[in-house]
């Protein structure tokens, strides 16, 4: 008897290891489609011109029938369009080009500053769908009556982009400050006025209490949208967002990098002159007063609230005035800027936000204190240029933020499970545990490797 169930008990435990291993490499198996339909789909969102199963198969060393059926996964989920096929130089089939797809899924941008409010709705192709704008001064304003107007142009903008069948993957809204990651809250913004705002508000407001959204500075998001309008290998500068308040942004190996808490980058408050004029946020001398658009414009004698293009034409036409602001400004910017160079070993600066359009009237500036002041500049270039990444780049960097959750984790989205999408008036939207998991993710590009499955 004592044998006998010995044997009986033995013979139970190797079955139970056997069915173990097999759901551990069912799972494993599952896991490895997950993240190979990701690398597909990443390979297809970031390339610069359509590319074939056969170029995906080169480019992530997955076999072709893999790609092709990973492929025809993200077709049927609407995230991958084909196009026509195109004749082959060689002997063979002709090649699809695979494209990413146009209006169907969107990250939903936002953007809370000085002298706007803005929302945008970006597809997988880089489109923009939809976009509202609210000029007006919010200079300490209250967080109490902004948010609604936030909340009322993101669901207009939700509203338009569904009508057009679109599903919403999310929303993330730019703040001009420190805010902690994902969630927030918002420790500082010194130009809006707001202090540890924990920002609930805005996730109880239609739509946001449906398809959620997170927050982030507005210098990384507007960083983020630099990336992609690159279409570089693993670039690596500094961004630098100039409007009322100054934004830095550290770009490296295209990942960017946001510190402990998230708090990287504060660039416009980085002290160029100890006994400057005071600053909004209650130091003396920051680069910001002497290199933000309200200091720029009011050296140059003119109001603040004209568009930067007034200062633009009257420095090429000769005024003075003009010219004397955009010296003293860039001169600030590069003894700034050349602290963040010695310091990260980082070359490139990226001029964006107002400095976009003001950068042939700076750049002699900045580049003549870079000279001066970064030790390796006899060795290296320093190398100053325009944004390439368009007007309010941190409401299209928040919209692409919330689409790298869809990009790193397509099957969260329906891309392996046709059951993870629901009916909601017509418009598929992602189930409850399908949208946590996409939104619990940091939306961060993913470094990914390969796994053959």
């Amino acid at each position: 008897m004592n044998a006998s169930g010995a044997g009986g008990s033995a013979a139970a435990r190797t079955k139970a290891t056997s069915r173990g291993r097999a759901a551990g490499a069912g799972a494993s198996q599952s896991a490895m489609r997950e993240h190979n339909l990701g690398l597909v789909l990443e390979q297809i969102v970031d390339a610069t011109e359509p590319v074939s199963r056969a170029d995906l198969a080169v480019g992530t060393g997955l076999t072709r029938a893999t790609v092709s059926a990973l492929v025809d996964l993200l077709v049927s989920a609407r995230m991958v369009d084909e196009l026509e096929p195109v004749a082959r130089r060689t002997a063979g089939r002709p090649a699809v080009p695979l494209v990413p797809a146009r209006g169907t899924i969107v990250g939903i941008g936002l953007e809370a500053n000085v002298d706007y409010l803005g929302a945008r709705a970006i597809d997988l192709a880089g489109n923009v769908l939809a976009e509202e704008i609210i000029e007006d001064d919010f200079r300490h304003s209250e967080p109490a009556e902004v948010l609604p107007l936030l909340g009322g142009l993101g669901k207009r903008v939700v509203t338009t982009t569904t009508n057009k069948g679109a599903r919403v993957a999310g929303a993330c809204l730019a703040l001009p400050g420190i805010v902690d990651r994902v969630s927030g809250p918002l420790r500082l913004a010194p130009n809006l006025g707001w202090a540890d705002e924990d920002l609930g508000a805005l996730r109880t407001v239609a739509p946001f209490d449906e398809i959620g959204v997170r927050v982030a500075n507005e210098a990384n998001l507007a960083a983020v949208a630099e990336i992609r309008a690159q279409h570089a290998a693993r670039p690596s500068f500094l961004y630098v967002s100039g409007e009322v308040g100054i934004g830095g942004a550290l770009v490296d190996g295209g990942v960017v990098f946001k510190g402990d808490h998230g708090w990287s980058g504060e660039l416009g408050h980085v002290t160029v002159d100890p006994n400057g004029p005071d600053c909004t946020c209650g130091s003396e001398g920051c680069l910001e007063t002497y290199a933000g658009k309200d200091s720029l414009m009011a050296a140059a004698g003119l109001a603040r609230d004209l568009p930067v293009e007034a200062l633009v034409d009257a420095a090429r036409s000769g005024d003075e005035k003009a010219l004397d602001a955009l010296a003293r400004g860039g001169r600030a910017l590069g003894i700034a800027l050349s602290s963040f160079m010695n310091l990260t070993d980082i070359n490139e600066v990226v001029l964006g936000g107002i400095y976009s359009p003001l950068t042939d009237l700076l750049v002699d500036h900045v580049r003549r204190e870079l000279d001066r002041r970064v030790l390796t500049a006899p060795w290296v270039e320093m190398n100053v240029k325009a944004s390439v990444s368009g007007t309010r780049a941190a409401m299209s960097g928040a919209a692409l933020s919330v689409l790298h959750l869809v990009v790193s984790n397509p099957g969260a989205w329906g891309a392996l499970e046709p059951g993870a999408w629901s009916e909601l008036e017509g418009i598929p939207v992602p189930s409850g545990a399908a949208r946590q998991a996409a939104q619990g993710a940091t939306g961060q590009p993913a470094t990914k490797q390969v796994v053959d499955a």
